[in-house]
């Protein structure tokens, strides 16, 4: 099959002159040409055929051999160079240095209908960036990757996605929960699609080496392709980059918090430029209510990322940004008061997000909504049941009856003691009261919510299964929750079994509860 190649990333910004794969510090480049390793046996394990199709790739392309030899890095397409990104960045808080994709390599850059894609493939093999590490990844973060890509874009929060899954043949050896206990895993390879993967870091990694020119060329390069909507010249240009930077950000954390998502690894080196949720490690949805939560065994000492805690430090992020974009602009008032609408833009967004998950066109009540997350955390309540169920009280309920609708939502029911009970009714009473001046029915007022509300998300759990399956070679269970998760917000009365609590037995099980950012 012919693409219609455009590669402009690896053709407009300096490239490292060193070729050699060996681990160094990268200086005045924005990247290093890499080829893929390739894989002993690379077998298709699944496609996601909506993102085929956008990239007009057709049925007989994705069948043929030569498709399996383009995602799983057995073959370097015709004109093209692959190529890792050069970026730094802070983690967990710690300036980290140079960083780089040390296990991820940019294939090339396609137009189809308008739109530009960059194919990248993950778990190809080792890069300059590597460091220690070898490159590989294994089929269980392969697997976790490619399901969630897709069912973030359904549940509409900006992401990148996920087109195909490989295995590969080769055995890779991780150690889990970094414990001493390392074992040999199936690789695989993730093909991830994004108009860009440029991060935060990229920027990050210029300015701090005062590379001023470069750290221009970028900018002025991200800004034609990505945010061409931009038509002035000077700081003002740069100014308003940052601006639509920390407005694209600020609408992907109100859309992680609505779904109860929790990122686990919110590092600057993964804050996509775009606004997109990128990196797919130790991620997790809020099952038990906890906004201290968070799913990654490296944070669970100090819980920097967790739930609650994703606006602050998305906007902590924004401001290392903006240390790295200021050698642009050069004017400190200017870029506070920018960095002052992110906080602004969220709290717009976040109390209206809200009460439109529970029904209500009011202006937003800090007390009610507090005493309801509160009353969630108590009663360790899964949120995704919980508020898909709230719709289908009635203004004509009872707090006693209106109880009973979401009291299914408690892992633990039989703890819900006489004093947790009554604060519940008197919340319930508050609701209904307020439910009764709305001019929406019932029925209106419950689509509204199940719009916003899903009904369905990738828990932890089920991801475990697919990945267990999967190990096996059974790949049934990954294709059935690529479906499921295509339409998060509807019933699917044939999918029912998935609407429901995580189960005891992955209460604490490794894959379920905390994860690691093995893969």
């Amino acid at each position: 099959m012919k693409l219609f190649l455009d590669d402009t990333f690896n053709k407009q910004l300096p490239a490292d002159q060193e070729t050699t794969n060996e681990r160094r510090q990268v200086h005045q480049a924005a990247f290093s040409y890499v080829t893929p390793r390739v894989p002993s046996e690379p077998k298709l394990v699944h496609v996601a055929d909506e993102v085929a199709a956008e990239l007009g790739f057709t049925d007989e392309f994705i069948n043929s051999q030569e498709f399996l030899d383009l995602v799983s890095g057995s073959t370097v397409y015709p004109d093209t160079n692959p190529y890792a990104m050069a970026y730094a960045g802070h983690q967990f808080g710690n300036w980290a240095g140079q960083l780089g994709d040390g296990r991820a390599i940019n294939l090339f850059e396609i137009i189809n209908n308008n739109n530009r894609f960059t194919l990248q493939l993950k778990g190809a093999g080792e890069t300059p960036y590597s460091r220690t590490a070898d490159g590989f990844a294994v089929l269980r973060s392969s697997v976790r990757e490619h399901l969630c890509s897709e069912a973030m874009f359904h549940l509409g929060v900006p992401t990148t996605r996920s087109l195909s899954l490989i295995t590969t043949g080769n055995k890779v050896l991780r150690d889990v929960m970094y414990n001493g206990n390392a074992a040999y895993e199936e690789g695989a390879v993730v093909c991830r699609i994004a108009p860009s993967f440029i991060r935060f870091g990229n920027f990050q990694l210029f300015a701090a080496r005062k590379d001023i020119e470069n750290l221009q060329k970028l900018a002025d390069y991200t800004i034609q392709y990505f945010f061409s909507e931009i038509q002035t010249s000077g700081k003002e240009k740069y100014l308003q980059f940052y601006q639509e930077i920390i407005n694209r950000t600020a609408e992907m954390v109100v859309e992680w918090q609505r779904v109860g998502f929790v990122h686990g690894v919110m590092n600057t080196d993964n804050m996509s430029i775009l606004g997109l949720t990128i990196d797919y490690g130790p991620y997790g949805w809020l099952e038990d209510y906890d906004p201290d939560w968070t799913p990654n065994t490296t944070d669970a000492e100090g819980r920097r990322y967790r739930f609650k805690n994703q606006p602050d430090i998305a906007l902590w992020n924004l401001v290392q940004l903006g240390n790295a974009l200021y050698p642009l602009i050069e004017d400190l008032e200017a870029m506070e008061l920018v960095l002052n609408s992110f906080t602004q833009k969220f709290d717009v967004k976040f109390p209206k997000m809200m009460q439109d998950k529970v029904g209500l066109t009011s202006d937003y009540n800090a007390e009610f909504q507090d005493e309801l997350i509160t009353l969630l955390t108590a009663s360790e309540t899964d949120m995704t049941i919980f508020y898909r169920n709230l719709a289908t009280i009635l203004k004509s309920d009872t707090p006693e009856i209106a109880f009973t609708k979401i009291e299914i939502a408690f892992y633990q029911p039989s703890k819900i003691n006489t004093t947790l009970k009554t604060s519940w009714l008197n919340w319930m009473e508050s609701y209904l009261e307020q439910l009764k001046v709305e001019t929406n029915s019932d029925e209106q007022r419950k689509q509204a919510m199940n719009l916003v509300n899903p009904k369905y998300v990738l828990r932890n759990y089920m991801a475990q299964l697919a990945i267990e399956a999967a190990e096996k070679e059974d790949y049934t269970l990954i294709d059935e929750l690529y479906k499921l998760l295509k339409q998060p917000y509807d019933e699917q009365p044939e999918f029912e079994k998935w609407f429901a609590k995580r189960p005891d037995w992955a209460r604490n099980k490794v894959g379920c509860s905390m994860l690691s950012c093995s893969s």
